[in-house]
């Protein structure tokens, strides 16, 4: 950009120290912050007071503190279901259609194998069915993008949003009125799974907690060390070169759709069956699977590491809890919780581009006059 006799350029940062990362995203939440604030006097209402109503709703309150671990353990698996495929160079945009399959088939075992009063096989059986039943699910679902790009060359982001769109009427029809899951009240939701199959909780949190930090870790093992997330790692840099060192294609799309789309089946179990008080697929479900999208965001901003995407989830979960409790108790316009994210994730994209070049004020001409020869021909 020109400034008169001066101009302002990016240039690519030579190697930033261990912790810029780590600075320049404090950075960005704090200028998201800021942004925010306008928001808040714009309705009369006090920054401090609604920050502070925000951060202690979400992560002092016991209420929802619990709300914010359950939301973050959901966008855990999110960001995990579209990561898996990014490493790939594709985009995995079927997140909310992966966990309306898991919640669905999650569902559907104990419909087939629980009878009550007498039941049939043990609960910790028909639980692990039902987190298995939403993998293959979300599996097969992701399978469908990862066959027809590997096959026929689809392009994965238009079949995966057509299967967001499919999936979530076929969850209607399943449970509105007459829909084999509907409840027993005809609301337009699921039954209500019964007690014996809610999966046991500690302080509060399910196993699925342990299955979310275990799978970070895992996958950025999996990227760092293993012969097969090298093999995914180059196919993302280079499809051709990976073709030519020997690398199929093929077998790449599918299995990354496949992985992905078993963790977004995982992620639908975790939500409808697994957190406190639901255990059901409630009429808002849609809500959830727009929630999803934050996943792909938690993804990109921790720059394609699992474990890194840990605190940006917890805080997309918090503060969308947070900024809604502060929505009802100041009486804030509608919205303040998308608002905010969405300035969040503006400044964290504005991080990534600090991160990645500095900016420099020069003279204009001083490259031309620096790379000029400075001796006559010949000499």
């Amino acid at each position: 950009m020109r400034l008169g006799r001066h101009e302002v350029v990016l240039e690519p940062r030579p190697a930033p120290p261990a912790g810029y990362a780590v600075l320049t995203a404090a950075v960005a939440i704090l200028a998201a912050l800021a942004l925010a604030s306008a928001l808040f006097l714009s309705a009369d209402a006090s920054p401090a007071a609604a920050y502070r109503a925000i951060f202690s709703y979400a992560f002092l309150n016991p209420h929802g503190l619990a709300a914010t671990v359950q939301r973050s353990i959901y966008l855990l698996f999110c960001t995990y279901a579209f990561l898996v495929p990014f490493r790939a160079g594709l985009w995995n945009i079927g997140l909310p259609g992966q966990v309306y399959a898991g919640g669905l088939a999650a569902f559907a075992v104990p419909l087939l194998v629980w009878r009550e009063p007498t039941g049939a096989p043990s609960p910790a059986l028909v639980i692990g069915l039902m987190v298995a039943a939403a993998a293959v699910a979300g599996a097969t679902t992701g399978g469908i993008a990862g066959i027809l790009r590997a096959r026929f060359q689809v392009n994965e982001i238009l079949v995966t949003m057509m299967l967001n769109s499919i999936l979530f009427w076929v969850v209607a029809y399943m449970v509105k009125e007459g829909g084999p899951f509907m409840g027993a009240t005809a609301e337009g939701e699921s039954f209500t799974l019964p007690a014996p199959l809610r999966p046991p909780l500690w302080w509060g949190v399910p196993f699925t907690a342990v299955v979310a930090l275990g799978a970070a870790a895992l996958l950025d093992l999996l990227f760092a060390r293993a012969a097969l997330g090298y093999r995914i790692r180059a196919f993302g840099a280079s499809p051709a070169a990976a073709r030519y060192g020997g690398i199929s294609p093929a077998a790449i799309s599918l299995l990354v759709f496949l992985i992905g789309g078993a963790l977004a089946g995982v992620a639908g179990y975790h939500t409808f069956a697994a957190i406190p008080g639901v255990h059901k697929i409630p009429g808002n479900y849609g809500y959830y699977g727009d929630l999803g999208f934050y996943g792909m965001i938690s993804a990109l901003i921790a720059r394609g590491s699992a474990l890194g995407a840990i605190p940006i989830a917890v805080l997309f979960g918090g503060l969308s809890l947070g900024a809604r409790f502060a929505q009802g108790a100041l009486r804030l316009p509608f919205g303040v919780d998308y608002a905010l994210l969405g300035l969040l994730m503006m400044t964290f994209i504005g991080s990534h581009v600090l991160h990645a070049f500095r900016v420099v004020w020069r003279r204009r001409g001083t490259a031309v006059a620096d790379a000029a020869p400075t001796g006559a021909p010949g000499t």
